[in-house]
């Protein structure tokens, strides 16, 4: 997973502003004490003099702590990462400094986030000796996935004597990728293929005749299916000897993931896409631990990505990648499109897992017509990520007329919603209502349940 994590970015300052030098707090102190010259000025004016030998003296501090600070350039930034960034998940930056001049300096770092990582500026406060690299870390909460841009690093540096300040403005922009929550996709993944796929998988080996991919050969047993008897087997033996089979492996697996605009609602802090793209991770995790390949089909109004199914850690990346920059478009996503992409690609009987949802049209929807085309051939899986507003609408006690013209239409959307998905059950696909937080756990139990019966 480190392998995941951005690279670390070093640079060396340069003038943050065409004056990159001020006065410091300290020398303003200093000139408020020469003030109190103009006290014994009001009475003898040759006091004066001592109030311009004083400012003199501290300008003259002044400008040799100017001199003492390293200059823009002998500065070097640099900015870790601790791990790979996923959505919602905290995560600490580090910001190193180091200069080569003979002092100690004290420097506030200022970072440039995009605001997807963070909505203020982070600060982060150090005190840098000669050649020694000093560290700070400030955390982030990426609220969206995709590639983000982080900007230049700003320096301001003083001495211990706090009479001058310096600026630098150290350029290490850098675009870096948000992931999906790669711990709970983990997270799960470990949960359910230990509570189902385990048990399952001891329950499949006290069986015969489950799978149909062959095993091994054992002894007849009472009960036994004298269609699984092995004949030649029992001829060189002298006994009935039956054949084992499990479910078989290296099977494909597709998941169709739909980025229209119907995917951009928010469930929460997250849109209906981040829960389609979770669920898209763990299954991909699980099918692979499964020994199954995964494709991918990833869409809005045009296909934007078509993976063939294959499976081992490399695959699992550029799966991971194409899912971490999924977006959600402002146009209705073209599904007969990616059904003829994906047709195109696979012959053979497969598993189609569809991401979507349906649209509020008079008709029958495209994504019912082109689903119930695919499950002429393969075995379709379409979990439809629900409007939970909806839902919770149709579900209160009108109050007024208005609120009861509002009620009665919302059930009418759940009841047309309804209708469609019998309508395509009963053309031998599968169809789940779903809420989007549902959505991951939901598809992954229905796919093992699917590989428990072998009906794929």
């Amino acid at each position: 997973m480190d392998r995941l994590a951005p690279s670390p970015a070093t640079g060396s300052g340069g003038r943050a502003h065409r004056v990159s030098a001020g006065v410091g707090a300290r020398a303003f102190w200093l000139l408020g004490i020469g003030a109190l010259w103009l006290i014994p000025a009001a009475v003898d004016q040759r006091a004066i003099a001592g109030l311009v030998a004083w400012d003199l003296f501290v300008v003259a501090l002044w400008v040799l702590d100017l001199r003492r600070l390293p200059a823009p350039a002998r500065l070097r930034v640099t900015r870790d990462w601790t791990g790979p960034l996923g959505l919602g998940r905290p995560a600490a930056v580090a910001l190193s400094l180091e200069h080569d001049a003979p002092i100690v300096i004290d420097a506030l770092l200022a970072d440039a986030p995009s605001t997807a990582l963070r909505r203020d500026v982070p600060e982060v406060a150090l005190t840098a000796w000669p050649a020694r690299p000093s560290r700070g870390e400030y955390t982030i909460s990426p609220t969206e996935r995709g590639d983000v841009l982080m900007g230049p690093v700003t320096v301001r540096y003083a001495s211990v004597w706090k009479l001058a300040v310096r600026w630098a403005r150290v350029p290490i922009s850098q675009t870096v990728r948000v992931y999906p929550d790669l711990h709970a996709a983990q997270h799960h993944v470990l949960h359910l293929v230990r509570s189902q796929s385990m048990v399952a998988e001891r329950r499949r080996a006290r069986q015969h005749g489950a799978g149909r991919e062959f095993e091994r050969l054992r002894d007849y047993r009472e009960g036994d299916d004298r269609r699984d008897v092995c004949w030649t087997a029992t001829a060189r033996r002298g006994k009935l000897v039956t054949r084992l089979y499990r479910p078989e492996r290296s099977q494909a697996v597709w998941i169709m993931l739909d980025g229209s605009r119907l995917l951009r609602a928010r469930a929460g802090d997250r849109t209906k896409l981040d829960a389609a793209v979770d669920a898209a991770l763990a299954l991909a995790h699980v099918a692979q631990a499964s020994g199954d390949r995964i494709g991918l089909v990833a869409y809005g109004r045009r296909v934007h990505a078509r993976i063939a199914p294959d499976r081992g850690a490399r695959h699992l990346r550029r799966l991971l990648e194409v899912l971490a920059q999924a977006r959600a478009e402002a146009v209705e996503g073209d599904h007969a499109a990616a059904a003829a992409a994906l047709l195109r690609t696979q012959q053979q009987r497969s598993l189609i897992v569809w991401l979507t949802d349906l649209a509020e049209t008079a008709g029958v929807p495209d994504v019912i017509e082109c689903a119930s085309q695919m499950a002429e051939r393969h075995l379709v899986l379409c979990a439809m990520l629900r409007q939970m507003d909806v839902a919770a609408l149709a579900g209160t006690a009108p109050s007024s007329p208005a609120d009861l013209y509002r009620v009665l239409a919302a059930q009418e959307v759940l009841d047309r919603r309804e209708t469609l998905l019998r309508g395509l059950r009963r053309r031998g696909a599968l169809a789940l209502d779903l809420a989007p937080g549902d959505v991951a756990s939901a598809v992954v139990q229905r796919y093992l349940a699917i590989k428990e019966r072998n009906a794929l």
